[in-house]
């Protein structure tokens, strides 16, 4: 254990510098994020990387139903589960299938963004930074957060934030973006529809009629 005054990196960097597919995976990921640096990216590969070397281990014992190893696994899993990373009834091999972007998903500047609260991860963690969201009373300023299950419900804009009228501008701005988002994900081609609806009538007209199948057991 080292002195508090020197703090030790809680990330690992990478361990080459200049691989091409590394940074373009993570300029993908830091601009679908809305994030400020790579650091960001780099703690959450850390965390993971942790967390599946704990589930690595466990799984590599002969058996891990009863005793220490049982006892660490289901803490493991629940302590996950808590946090919103994995199902109630996952196992450990749900775990290695977990990715840095699920790590970055529970981070308050997602969930604020995922809950229809900012039209962007960019405006959802400026909206964090400047105290417009509380996690039930508590305000809460930092967009790296980790949110659990049981805080998903509780997001919301802070009492004394402008936002919660929902004439102010920007709240008009967000609620726009919302309604046209929800829009397009149910929105078909119309051409394709007047096509299948012809299609559908022409079958409709060629069915036999319900008189024409009745059999004669019934005179």
């Amino acid at each position: 254990m080292g002195h508090p005054k020197f703090a030790r990196p809680k990330y690992d960097t990478p361990p080459h510098p200049w691989k091409a597919d590394r940074i373009e995976e993570e300029h993908a990921i830091k601009a679908n994020h809305g994030l400020k640096n790579m650091t960001e990216i780099w703690k959450a590969k850390s965390a993971l990387r942790r967390i599946r070397g704990q589930a690595m281990k466990l799984i590599g014992r002969v058996d891990t139903s009863e005793g220490h190893y049982a006892r660490e696994k289901d803490a493991l899993l629940a302590s996950l589960n808590r946090k919103g990373l994995i199902a109630t009834d996952a196992i450990l091999d749900d775990i290695l299938s977990l990715s840095a972007e699920d790590i970055l998903n529970r981070r308050l500047q997602a969930q604020v963004y995922y809950k229809g609260l900012a039209c962007s991860m960019k405006q959802a963690r400026q909206l964090v930074t400047h105290g417009q969201i509380c996690i039930g009373d508590q305000k809460v300023t930092i967009p790296s957060y980790p949110v659990t299950r049981d805080e998903e419900e509780l997001i919301r804009y802070h009492p004394r934030s402008k936002l919660n009228d929902e004439n102010h501008v920007i709240r008009q701005t967000i609620l726009g973006v919302r309604e046209s988002a929800e829009y397009a994900e149910d929105e078909v081609d119309p051409e394709f529809t007047q096509s299948e609806a012809s299609s559908v009538n022409e079958s409709a007209e060629d069915a036999p009629k319900a008189e024409d199948t009745v059999t004669g057991g019934g005179e």
